[in-house]
């Protein structure tokens, strides 16, 4: 039965993130071949619209407001509850983001409906959309269904591979004027933390250090390594407790839960804590001095080696790879 689906584009630094576009081929399963509506919520969002578009949704809705301008739960929540009245879908697909995290369980508690968040996998089954999540910290799996209400689910980021951008689709995009009022939260000021390079959530590839990088300098290597793969760079848990680098690079079960393509661990023991967090990485490669380290046992290919002798041994090669191409 086909049906109407929500999906959520995520604007930042007037830049669709990638997920935007997951949801959309998330959306186009759940939907039945029913039509996507994508909708964007900010204080300048239209530009955005088209990519939206060409990436399969159907329809894009924008509600601009300069009080959208950051997000807070209430604004954003008053802005898709007008655009959920005026749409009735019986879907609705959010990116299990930062943002998607926090607003959509406010969100499903509002519409009186469940919630399946964290999915990683999404399929029509005997006559259900079934949707795939991890627990236990991803030593197992569970099949979630909506009985009843509307179909709303968040999906982890780069676990559904987006539809292929056809530039030639056409949509309608159209404005929704939301009269935002009564905010209990007003934010003045955005300070963010320097990060350079590549978004460490949505990253293809991910050099992460641990304990075994000795010292802030000893993550220059890695991120050198990252430059040339144009990878993220991250941390355990470890490596940030011991002030090496920010809590904002932190991957694990307290940090930030990734899916690259390939995650090459460095110098990381592999503390369930951390395995929690990227343990679904598509090649998992681990570099240690200690033959018995439990990263090892999660990883696709091993190294036993000191790394700052074989991670700059890997950026050369890749480099003359690089040249070679």
């Amino acid at each position: 039965m086909s049906k109407k689906v929500l999906v959520l584009g995520e604007v930042r630094d007037h830049t669709l993130r990638n997920v935007s576009f997951e949801t959309i081929a998330a959306g186009k399963i759940a939907a039945e071949g029913g039509e996507i509506v994508a909708v964007l919520v900010g204080d300048s969002v239209k530009d955005s619209a088209e990519a939206m578009i060409h990436y399969g949704a159907d329809r894009v809705i924008t509600v601009e407001n300069e009080k959208l301008k950051d997000y807070t739960p209430d604004g954003y929540s008053q802005a898709l509850l007008a655009v959920i009245d005026q749409e009735k879908p019986e879907g609705i697909i959010f990116g299990h983001t930062a943002l998607g995290k926090d607003l959509s369980p406010k969100l499903a508690a509002k519409l009186n409906t469940g919630l399946i968040s964290d999915a990683t996998y999404v399929e029509e089954a005997g006559g259900n959309i079934v949707f795939t999540r991890p627990i236990y910290s991803g030593k197992a799996f569970e099949k979630k269904i909506i009985t009843d209400g509307i179909l709303f689910a968040t999906i982890r980021p780069n676990n559904i591979p987006p539809l292929e951008k056809d530039e030639s689709r056409t949509g309608d995009v159209t404005s929704l004027d939301v009269d935002v009022k009564d905010l209990r939260t007003i934010v003045k000021e955005v300070i963010r933390k320097a990060t350079e390079g590549v978004d460490l959530a949505e990253a293809k590839i991910i050099v992460a250090g641990g304990r075994g990088v000795k010292s802030s300098e000893g993550f220059e290597p890695l991120k050198q390594l990252a430059d040339v793969l144009g990878a993220a760079v991250g941390a355990s848990r470890g490596a940030c407790d011991a002030d090496y680098c920010d809590y904002s690079l932190q991957i694990g079960q307290t940090g930030k839960v990734v899916t690259p393509d390939l995650y090459i661990a460095c110098g990381i023991s592999g503390a369930i804590q951390h395995l929690a967090g990227m343990s679904n990485s598509k090649v998992i490669v681990a570099i240690n001095k200690d033959p018995e380290a439990n990263i090892f046992k999660v990883a696709d290919y091993g190294i036993v080696g000191d790394l700052f002798a074989v991670v700059p041994l890997l950026a050369e090669e890749f480099k003359k790879m690089q040249v070679h191409s």
